[in-house]
């Protein structure tokens, strides 16, 4: 499937947040664990969520060292997360994610 680089940074962002809100992967080694992207990829894809207009935050764990927490989704924005749910397996398929 020829997927453009728009479309695939697009599912990239949207499945990125599903994970975070969903609990599934709410910070950088459980997303690059779930997905197989790399750190520095999963990093790059949780800061470009604000183009998008999603609001993330990262939530440090109470007298955690070392960025020990883990990201919250606060706003979608524009984005319908039941569309994500709705069309998981084409998104997931699109980035040849597991």
């Amino acid at each position: 499937m020829d997927v453009s680089k728009t479309k695939s940074s697009f599912y990239r962002r949207l499945y990125v947040a599903y994970l975070i809100d969903s609990g599934v992967a709410s910070n950088i080694p459980a997303l690059t664990e779930v997905t197989g992207m790399p750190r520095r990829t999963a990093q790059d894809t949780v800061a470009a969520l604000a183009d998008l207009d999603i609001v993330c935050e990262f939530e440090q764990l109470e007298g955690a060292r070392n960025h020990a927490g883990h990201y919250r989704i606060r706003d979608w924005g524009a984005i319908d997360r039941r569309w994500i749910e709705g069309n998981l397996q084409q998104i997931k398929a699109v980035l040849e994610y597991p």
